[in-house]
């Protein structure tokens, strides 16, 4: 058996990336609805830390559904 060595740290970097950039995504996502209860409960609005929050949801749903593509294909 031969194992590629620059092609499993390549794939183990690439996977790195990937989890840390969804973790950032996930935490602006909170971060925007903690924003929005802040605003509200001082009685303003916040309607672009909604929508930045949902779109951060969003990118995170559309990496994960890529991903489960990935293994399944």
């Amino acid at each position: 058996m031969n194992i590629d060595w620059a092609t499993l740290g390549s794939v183990f970097g690439v996977s790195l990336v990937v989890t840390v950039a969804l973790v950032a995504l996930f935490t602006l996502g909170i971060m925007g609805l903690s924003r929005q209860e802040r605003a509200s409960a001082q009685g303003g609005s916040a309607a672009l830390a909604v929508t930045g929050a949902y779109a951060c949801f969003a990118a995170c749903t559309a990496a994960v559904a890529y991903g489960i593509y990935l293994i399944v294909a």
